[in-house]
């Protein structure tokens, strides 16, 4: 129904913008402090991976909260599965958030799977991963740019 389109829009929606924006706040607040550190340019390079990862991971958990609530509190879907843990509890949130991490990366095992309405969430889901693991690939590229320079590595290609 239109309804379930549009609300099912609004909160892929909704959950795209968290993602984006939580990422840009972190990765500008990375690129600030990376040549205030006064280690080596090259050990400036290794301390983006822990916000890399942390940004992707806060994208996960947004995602599982959403199907998460999403299953419980509407009846847009649910995402089914053998061994599938339902209603208000951790073990079904952790079913969500299992669920999340195998979609954002695109792996999609298929032991788990929507249903109705929340199959445009998990759409969703997966093109938004792509884009931030794109966009995390593109920042740490750039940083390798700008701080892993050294004499030795000028003229030289990788």
């Amino acid at each position: 129904m239109l309804a379930n389109f549009i609300a099912v829009s609004f909160i892929s929606a909704l959950v795209i913008f968290t993602t984006w924006l939580s990422t840009y706040e972190i990765l500008g607040k990375v690129w600030n402090i990376l040549p205030k550190l006064t280690v080596t340019p090259r050990l400036r390079v290794m301390f983006i991976g822990v916000p890399v990862f942390a940004v992707h991971i806060i994208g996960i958990w947004l995602y599982a909260m959403a199907y998460f609530l999403v299953e419980n509190y509407t009846s847009l879907g649910k995402i089914v599965g053998q061994s599938r843990v339902y209603g208000v509890n951790v073990e079904s949130f952790f079913d969500c958030l299992y669920f999340s991490a195998a979609t954002y990366t695109s792996l999609g095992l298929g032991d788990l799977v929507p249903t109705h309405d929340m199959r445009m969430l998990v759409g969703a889901e997966v093109l938004n991963g792509l884009v931030m693991i794109g966009w995390t690939i593109s920042f740490t590229y750039l940083t390798m740019e700008k701080f892993w320079q050294s004499p030795q590595h000028h003229g030289h290609k990788w």
